[in-house]
């Protein structure tokens, strides 16, 4: 199986593979650096999806079985501190379909919040914060504020894998 991710950060390969090996064994994996079409801080489930779509559509190419868009964005989420909750959106296009997943969500610091909210990004805050330079490329925040009981490649793998299971059931989701 051959498959593209549309993304070069290591986290998001990283985590795409071992859901994938998982399911199909050996694949063939590759990066590919795309314009995912939104902000580099999406805000909102539908700016955070389109990015992900994007990034699917936006690698695909007819020689690969699947290509992967990732995408993290802020929700807005009543009842939290900040009124925002992170999440990371997983778009899969087969060149005729495509399944999305979600991973679970967790909220940022209401410093990090207040300066994305001016337009800083939160990468820049979080290695601010941490004094841990490119921090999202590395464990990134959800490890850091976890503290590590869930790493960045567990949270990316949460919605590489709930984007696979319409894939994994083909028989109940793709009805003809």
């Amino acid at each position: 199986m051959k498959v593209v991710v549309g993304s070069l950060n290591p986290v998001k390969l990283n985590a795409t593979r071992n859901i994938l090996e998982k399911i199909y064994g050996a694949i063939d994996i590759s990066p590919r650096d795309v314009d995912s079409g939104v902000p580099d801080q999406p805000f909102g489930m539908d700016e955070t999806i389109k990015g992900a779509v994007n990034r699917a559509k936006n690698s695909y190419s007819a020689d690969v079985d699947l290509s992967i868009g990732i995408e993290s964005g802020l929700m807005q989420t009543p009842h939290t501190i900040t009124g925002y909750i992170d999440l990371q959106w997983c778009a899969i296009f087969d060149g005729d379909n495509i399944t999305l997943g979600v991973s679970s969500g967790f909220e940022y610091p209401p410093e990090v919040v207040k300066e994305v909210l001016n337009g800083v990004e939160v990468g820049d805050v979080m290695d601010r914060i941490t004094g841990i330079d490119n921090l999202g490329t590395k464990k990134g925040a959800v490890s850091h504020l976890s503290m590590d009981m869930l790493n960045r490649t567990e949270n990316t793998e949460q919605c590489v894998l709930t984007a696979m299971i319409p894939r994994m059931n083909k028989d109940i989701y793709f009805l003809k």
